[in-house]
């Protein structure tokens, strides 16, 4: 078959997105087209293939054979196109004026950003594109590529690291449940993510009455939003919790003790950062002094 010869784009799209939701209505929702639109350009894509991409399946559709077939090769191409895409976007970055930052979530959510206002308000002319990632990190080699990280797992040899912070844990509870904490009547908020830290914390503190039940959620800026909330006691590192103690939501009535692990920016060791990102070390390294 010649290239000239394949469907209409529009057609792939609205076909892909109405096997992927299973519903007409859902793809013309996601697609800001309306029922018929999308209902005529997956008949005409039945037309174009001979053979019918879906059946009637109560309410809503189903694929046949055929569907399945045409749906797996729609998903490989865009998937293959967007990663293309943001690729070239990723490439086409400037490294005079871009950082490219990976943060753990709950760092990024709790902390970093934040702040972030200050540095790009000091740096005007640079920018910071952050995504969210955590543990071990693949291999990119940019210069102005850059991993925030708990240092809690093996470092692959070809990367640098500029240590920042040690990590310091302890319970936060808002005022009123402080008198509870201290009689053993408290709910204990912990995360899925660290599920040992307030067994390694009580056993630390044995003074410490021990909760009456133990909660676990999925993710640290969870578990801290929780003890804003009211809902328990968390055992939260200090980065997550500092700026909600400071303003009062929440107190630390054991304060923050070191759990032995630390925190630190990564980069690939045969690059050479760009000035941007030097700067953006230099500026990081400096907010994480009081932490």
């Amino acid at each position: 078959m010649k290239r000239s010869d394949l469907p209409n784009l529009d057609d792939l799209r609205a076909f892909e997105e109405t096997a992927r939701l299973g519903s007409v209505r859902a793809a013309a929702d996601a697609l800001a087209l309306t029922h018929a639109a999308i209902s005529r350009r997956n008949s005409r894509l039945a037309d174009y293939v001979g053979a019918p991409l879906f059946e009637r399946e109560g309410r809503g559709l189903r694929l046949t054979a055929a569907g399945e077939r045409l749906r797996d090769a729609c998903r490989r191409s865009f998937d293959d196109i967007s990663r293309t895409i943001a690729s070239i976007k990723e490439a086409a970055a400037t490294t005079d004026d871009v950082v490219l930052l990976s943060c753990e979530r709950s760092v990024a959510m709790r902390w970093l950003i934040p702040r972030l206002s200050k540095f790009e308000e000091a740096n005007p002319s640079l920018t910071v594109h952050l995504s969210v990632g955590g543990g071990p990190i693949e291999a990119t080699h940019r210069r102005n590529a850059l991993a925030l990280r708990r240092l809690d797992f093996p470092i692959p040899d070809n990367w640098s690291v500029g240590p920042l912070w040690a990590e310091r844990v302890g319970p936060v509870m808002v005022p009123t449940l402080e008198d509870g904490f201290k009689n053993g009547d408290y709910v204990a908020l912990g995360t899925r993510t660290r599920p040992d830290a307030w067994s390694k914390w009580l056993a630390e503190n044995p003074a410490v009455p021990r909760p009456s039940e133990t909660r676990m959620l999925d993710h640290h800026f969870l578990m801290v939003e929780a003890a804003c909330g009211g809902l328990g006691v968390g055992i939260a590192p200090r980065v997550m919790a500092i700026d909600d103690v400071d303003r009062g939501r929440l107190v630390a009535p054991n304060d923050f003790v070191s759990d032995g692990t630390r925190y630190g920016l990564l980069w690939a060791e045969k690059d050479e950062l760009s000035a941007s990102t030097r700067l953006f070390h230099k500026w990081l390294s400096k907010m994480s002094v009081d932490l």
